[in-house]
């Protein structure tokens, strides 16, 4: 996913030094980069600098988001999902990955504290929409933000709702889907 950021079920290899590697086999959680949102957003993740940065993944799956920034220098990531399965695979994903210590998994949105200088949120539109001021609320500003598990058609309705926080910039598309990206004013 972009120039650097592979991801790998266990016991296969990347023959690249300078790669980042996410040893992630197929499970019960959503997210292994083969849908078009995770990997629109794993490309944006490869092409940003996350070193140092906080990082929020609003829905977080299997934790691949999250995962993948920590690889790639994150301080320290949250992730957040309503299924007790997704929690339960975000763990042990981040355990293989040996960034556990520096995940927080939680399962319910009022146990959030402060901002983050980096959210992902690869949700479906209606999911985004409704909780806009949720998850623009949890950016720092000056923050960036990205979007995904929009279809093409539903960019629009999307970033208005997100409109009075963040400033978008071009969308990234992939069959049929979309993902927004920008930063929180």
């Amino acid at each position: 996913f972009g120039k650097h950021l592979w991801v790998c079920p266990s016991g296969c290899a990347v023959d690249d030094p300078q790669a980042t590697v996410v040893t992630l086999d197929p499970g019960l959680a959503f997210g292994t980069g083969t849908h078009a949102t995770t990997a629109l957003c794993l490309e944006w993740l490869d092409a940003i600098s996350v070193e140092n940065r906080s990082v929020l993944d609003y829905g977080c799956g299997s934790g691949i988001l999250a995962i993948a920034a920590l690889l790639r220098g994150a301080t320290h990531a949250t992730g957040l999902d309503i299924d007790p399965q997704a929690l339960v695979a975000s763990r042990q994903n981040a355990d293989v990955n040996g960034v556990a210590e520096k995940l927080t998994v939680l399962q319910d949105p009022a146990e959030l504290d402060g901002t983050y200088h980096v959210v992902l949120a690869n949700r479906l539109a209606g999911t985004l929409i409704a909780h806009a001021a949720q998850i623009s609320g949890r950016n720092a500003r000056g923050g960036l933000v990205a979007l995904s598990g929009i279809l093409e058609e539903q960019v629009d309705a999307v970033a208005d709702a997100y409109s009075q926080w963040i400033g978008f910039g071009p969308v990234a598309t992939r069959d049929g889907w979309a993902c927004l990206t920008g930063t929180r004013s």
